[in-house]
């Protein structure tokens, strides 16, 4: 059984460049292009992890993993993000995130990302100064 995993980008054509890149490896159950509709599709479908945006309209990635948390919620969480300073990597591993990956290397950082925060190791992109 395939690793269960909910996208969530304020972006059609990113969400259908990341479920491209995750399909072969993963099951894609669904996408959220806001913060709150993260938090209701992650509560609703339980996925394993969650690959999300810091940017987004509603609630931001970090406030919507926060929400998350707070509701005891389990999966694991790596962010995608066009972000590459240190402010938002730390504000993100504050909320539990394991893996930070940029939008420009997603094709070559995202599944690696995905597969080391499952075994509870952190991936930052190599870029994110």
């Amino acid at each position: 059984m395939k690793t269960t995993v909910l996208l969530a980008d304020d972006h059609p054509s990113l969400l259908e460049a990341a479920t491209a890149i995750l399909n072969p490896h993963f099951d894609i159950v669904g996408t959220a292009t806001d913060g709150a509709m993260l938090v209701s599709e992650a509560l609703r479908l339980r996925p394993d992890v969650i690959v999300t945006d810091i940017t987004m309209p509603v609630l931001n990635g970090i406030e919507a993993v926060s929400q998350l948390r707070d509701s005891n919620f389990s999966a694991t969480f790596v962010f995608l993000t066009v972000h590459a300073n240190e402010e938002f990597l730390k504000a993100c591993l504050a909320e539990g995130a394991l893996g930070y990956v940029l939008k420009s290397h997603m094709k070559t950082h995202l599944v690696a990302a995905i597969q080391s925060a499952l075994k509870g190791e952190s991936y930052v992109s190599p870029s994110v100064v």
